[in-house]
């Protein structure tokens, strides 16, 4: 195997993580009380000077719930810019986004988060969706405890630890766990990311699509990340986690038709191996052609 191969890219490869960005910017906007969940919003056209934010729809009304739900550009950017450049970056930061990671292992990536100094209108409305910022793998999943653990930021161990690991507050209970079943929504009939259902659990999470960099100073047209992070299972949750696809090639390119499927499969895999209980009735699950896999291998 050559080097390139031996290397962890959970902890030295770093992307742009797109649109699992806006559960963490906008469970910011709901902990500082300028949105809730159930507060609706004219999504309507959006343009910061010369460039306009686009969604994948035409959306009119939706609610913040909605937004992470179907996973809006522009409703993302909206509740960003009633913030503060500086209130933004805290929260990336207070995450673990451009901080080398504690974790002693050699080569892991701080990724990069740019002073909100120098931050235009511009800058905050993509970093809100996830460019204009990079992160490794493992922050990113790392970051997604705060809505597993309603509100702390846990640290994590690549070796076993005897005693159970202390959080640091982040978000209250509460707005962590709106966002948390708002990221249930995702999966759920309407959401993103249908294909991340695991039979017999709840689960909730977010996907991503992002074009990669040109490697001058634009992005690709034609070539992409897909992602999902997600959390299982929802009623109590026992684990995050994390997949990005690099430069999908099978057809679509979207983190809800490439990456929620692996998700599912790691999902399904992981909570019976630690014996997590079910906590959702097989027949209440639409039966998806990857669901109905699972349920296959559980026979």
């Amino acid at each position: 195997m050559t080097g390139d191969q031996l290397r962890n890219r959970v902890l030295t490869d770093t992307f742009e993580p797109g649109s699992t960005m806006k559960p963490i910017t906008i469970a910011l906007a709901m902990e500082k009380g300028i949105v809730s969940a159930n507060t609706q919003m004219q999504i309507g056209h959006l343009q910061i000077g010369k460039k306009v934010i686009t969604d994948t729809h035409t959306y009119g009304a939706l609610s913040v719930a909605q937004i992470i739900q179907k996973s809006s550009n522009i409703g993302t950017s909206r509740i960003a810019l009633q913030m503060t450049a500086e209130d933004m970056w805290g929260m990336f930061q207070s995450v673990g986004f451009g901080q080398a990671p504690k974790i002693g292992f050699p080569g892991a990536v701080a990724g990069i988060v740019r002073p909100h100094e120098k931050w235009g209108k511009l800058d905050q409305a993509t970093m809100s969706f996830g460019y204009g910022v990079s992160t490794s793998l493992y922050q990113l999943a790392r970051s997604y405890t705060i809505f597993a653990t309603d509100g702390e930021l846990v640290p994590l161990s690549m070796i076993k630890v005897n005693t159970p690991p202390v959080g640091t507050r982040i978000l209250s209970p509460k707005v962590a766990i709106e966002v948390r079943s708002m990221l249930e929504m995702v999966t759920q009939e309407g959401g993103t990311a249908t294909k991340a259902k695991v039979a017999g659990y709840r689960v909730g999470g977010k996907t991503g699509t992002a074009h990669k960099s040109n490697g001058k100073s634009g992005y690709a047209s034609n070539r992409y990340d897909a992602f999902f992070v997600g959390v299982a299972p929802i009623s109590a949750p026992r684990i995050v986690v994390a997949i990005v696809v690099d430069q999908p090639t099978a057809g679509s390119h979207y983190g809800g038709e490439v990456a929620a499927p692996v998700f599912a499969a790691i999902t399904n895999g992981a909570l019976r191996v630690l014996n997590v209980a079910p906590d959702s009735a097989l027949k209440d699950l639409v039966k998806t052609p990857e669901m109905m896999q699972q349920v296959s291998m559980q026979r």
